[in-house]
């Protein structure tokens, strides 16, 4: 016997909190990092990177049976282009709240971050978008949309918290943006000046790089796994099935 899906209020709630305590993780260790090693920069990103493979695999655990733990909007929006013709994963409405929750929660937890390190909250003044930054958040969007949906696709999804802390682990390094890969963070990190920010500026650029990755992602899964729509109420955690919608 299948149980509904919670309410879309109780997911939004955890979309907000999951995604507040992502950019809380990303910026708060990268404040961290720039304190504890202040003269080298390849340590800063490894202590950096480190945390927020952690801090993800660990989110997506807690948040995951409620809402999925998206925490990004291009895998909310990808969720929904799947699911839209077989009445599985996200509706329009769920989709705009969802990207609704995202974006104040990545918002929030960049201010929280910048408070609980008493660094101030201020606009960002670093500049990254270049060509080669752009054409990795390309690369880091598309290839972790593969891995969600593949993952979906295949009823690996409980393998979902490990697998995509370990891309996004991996994907700081081989990335030359260091893999954003998700336009709420993209927005919060705005309001950090420190190690992680990224400057208004170059944000139009890298949500418009991480929008074309998503679509490259998306025609892979396609391509590879034709059912991949079948499963998307799946994604990002299996929810066992669940078929209420909103």
């Amino acid at each position: 016997m299948t149980s509904p899906l919670p309410p879309l209020w109780r997911r939004a709630l955890a979309e907000l909190l999951g995604t507040s305590l992502l950019v809380m993780t990303v910026v708060g260790s990268g404040i961290a990092a720039q304190r504890l090693s202040p003269t080298d920069v390849g340590l800063q990103l490894l202590q950096n990177s480190t945390a927020t493979v952690l801090g993800l695999t660990v989110l997506i655990l807690i948040f995951g049976p409620v809402s999925g733990a998206h925490f990004n909007p291009v895998v909310s929006l990808v969720d929904w282009v799947l699911g839209r013709r077989r009445g599985t994963g996200l509706t329009l409405t769920g989709l705009g709240v969802y990207v609704l929750a995202q974006t104040l929660g990545a918002i929030g937890g960049s201010i929280s971050a910048n408070a609980m390190f008493e660094a101030g909250t201020s606009i960002s003044t670093t500049n990254r978008a270049t060509g080669g930054h752009l054409l990795g958040e390309v690369v880091a969007t598309a290839g972790l949309i593969l891995l969600i949906f593949s993952l979906a696709a295949t009823k690996r999804g409980a393998l979902a918290a490990p697998a995509v802390g370990a891309y996004i682990g991996a994907a700081y390094w081989f990335t030359s943006s260091t893999s954003f890969a998700n336009p709420a963070v993209t927005i919060g990190r705005i309001f950090t000046d420190t190690f992680a920010g990224i400057a208004p500026g170059s944000v139009p650029g890298f949500i418009a790089a991480q929008l074309i990755g998503a679509a490259a992602g998306l025609v892979l899964v396609l391509a590879l796994f034709p059912s991949a729509a079948e499963t998307a109420e799946d994604v990002v955690l299996p929810r066992d099935g669940q078929l209420a919608r909103d």
